[in-house]
């Protein structure tokens, strides 16, 4: 008897974000951590989406957060604690894994 796929995929669980954006769009350098908040998600790739989508949608932004809509160039931080830390880049063609990402101190 074939086991169904729902065996086999993760459980959707709470993923610690935090997001990183230039003062001004396009901008090379200067990257300040604008909003840290939980999305649910089965993994990465779920949890950007999903990320993506909450932060371009007037609707559905949160009403604490105060920066700009998400772009090209912002980076997203997704922590696991003690299993690792990864960054993500938004590039034009969508998230790239970036090595790390060094932030100035407010």
């Amino acid at each position: 008897m074939p086991l169904p796929l729902s065996v086999f995929k993760k459980k959707p669980c709470a993923y610690d974000v935090t997001i990183f954006q230039t003062p001004r769009y396009g901008e090379k350098k200067g990257y300040k951590v604008v909003y840290r908040t939980e999305l649910d998600g089965s993994n990465h790739q779920e949890v950007l989406k999903r990320a993506f989508s909450t932060f371009n949608v007037f609707d559905t932004v949160p009403n604490d957060y105060q920066a700009r809509f998400m772009a090209t160039g912002d980076v997203i931080l997704i922590d696991e604690g003690k299993r690792g830390k990864t960054y993500y880049k938004l590039l034009s063609t969508g998230w790239s894994k970036i090595n790390r990402l060094i932030v100035q101190a407010t």
